[in-house]
C-alpha cells in the first residue's frame, strides 16, 4: 500500500516538474510557446519556442544561466514579431549528465563539431563513445529546432560577467587572439557588450555604426561552437554577447545586428526592425 502511495504521489508531481523547466512562460497577450523536449542520458534539455505576431527573425539561446539576452529578445520580438528558442535545463551553464552510471560535463556551445565534443568531455572528464553520441544528437535536435527548414543565419544571444570576457579578449596577446581576423573597439562602451560575427560584409556595416564588433577568423580554433559551426556550413552568423543585466543595451546590439543581417543578405527571411522594441 505505501508503494502505490508514493507512486500515485510521484504520478500527480511529475507534470509539475516537467513545466517547470519552462522558465520564461508566454509573458505578453498573443506569446504563444511549444517545446521540444531533448534528453541527453539523463539530463532532460527543454527547447522552448516563445513566438509572437508573422515570423521574422529567429533568435537562439543556449546557455540556461544566460538571462538578459532572452529579455531582451522578448522585447524585440514584441515589436518586431519572431521567435526564441530558449535551451532550458536547469539554470546552469554546463550539460552535466550520467550515462551507463558514468558522469559527463561539457559546454553546450561546443558539441557542433567532433573536435569541439571530444575537446569539452575531456575537459571535464570522462570521454565515451555513447557520450559523444548523445552530444551528437543533442546538436543536431538543437539546430532542427532552431531553423528547421533553412539554415539561412545563425543568430544567439550570450551573456557574460562584469570584468572578465570581452572585447580586449580578442585583442594581440589576449587568450582568443587566434580566434579574430579583425577587431573594432568603440571605447565609450562597455567593453563586455559586443559583437561577433563571421561575415565581412556584417563586420564593415556593425563597424560604421560603431559597435563592439569581432569578425571571426577562418582559422579559428575549432572549439565547437555554433561560431565555427556556422563558418564551416557558410552560414552567416551573428553572436550577441553582453553583460548580464545590461538589458537596454543588450536590445540595441540585437537590432543593430539583425540591421546589418538584413542590408547585408537582402535576400534573408527577415525584417529590419521597424520600431524600437518596447517594455512590457
Amino acid at each position: 500500500m505505501n508503494i502505490l502511495r508514493t507512486i500515485l504521489i510521484l504520478s500527480l508531481f511529475l507534470p509539475t516538474l516537467r513545466l517547470s523547466a519552462q522558465q520564461h512562460p508566454p509573458v505578453f497577450e498573443g506569446m504563444t510557446s511549444d517545446t521540444t523536449y531533448l534528453n541527453i542520458g539523463d539530463l532532460e534539455v527543454s527547447l522552448v519556442r516563445y513566438s509572437y505576431n508573422e515570423p521574422n527573425v529567429n533568435f537562439l539561446a543556449i546557455h540556461d544561466d544566460e538571462d538578459t539576452g532572452v529579455k531582451a529578445a522578448f522585447q524585440y520580438i514584441k515589436a518586431n514579431g519572431g521567435s526564441i528558442v530558449d535551451t532550458q535545463y536547469g539554470s546552469v551553464r554546463n550539460f552535466k549528465f550520467l550515462l551507463k552510471d558514468e558522469e559527463f560535463q561539457t559546454d553546450p556551445n561546443g558539441i557542433y563539431t567532433k573536435e569541439g565534443r571530444l575537446a569539452g568531455l575531456e575537459k571535464y572528464g570522462a570521454i565515451t563513445d555513447d557520450a559523444l553520441e548523445e552530444l551528437e544528437h543533442a546538436s543536431k535536435t538543437i539546430l532542427k529546432t532552431y531553423l528547421p527548414k533553412h539554415k539561412d543565419y545563425i543568430i544567439t544571444l550570450h551573456n557574460n560577467a562584469d570584468g572578465g570576457f570581452g572585447i580586449r579578449s580578442y585583442l594581440p596577446g589576449y587568450a582568443l587572439e587566434s580566434a579574430a581576423d579583425s577587431v573594432h573597439i568603440n571605447f565609450q562602451t562597455d567593453e563586455d557588450d559586443m559583437i561577433l560575427v563571421t561575415d565581412l560584409k556584417v563586420f564593415n556595416l556593425l563597424k560604421k555604426e560603431n559597435v563592439n564588433v569581432i569578425l571571426q577568423a577562418k582559422t579559428a580554433p575549432d572549439d565547437g561552437s555554433l561560431s565555427i559551426y556556422a563558418m564551416q556550413h557558410k552560414i552567416p552568423y551573428i553572436n550577441v554577447e553582453v553583460q548580464h543585466g545590461h538589458l537596454e543595451e543588450n536590445l540595441r546590439l540585437i537590432e543593430l545586428g539583425v540591421k546589418a543581417l538584413k542590408e547585408a543578405y537582402p535576400e534573408l527571411p527577415i525584417k529590419k526592425p521597424q520600431t524600437e522594441a518596447w517594455g512590457f
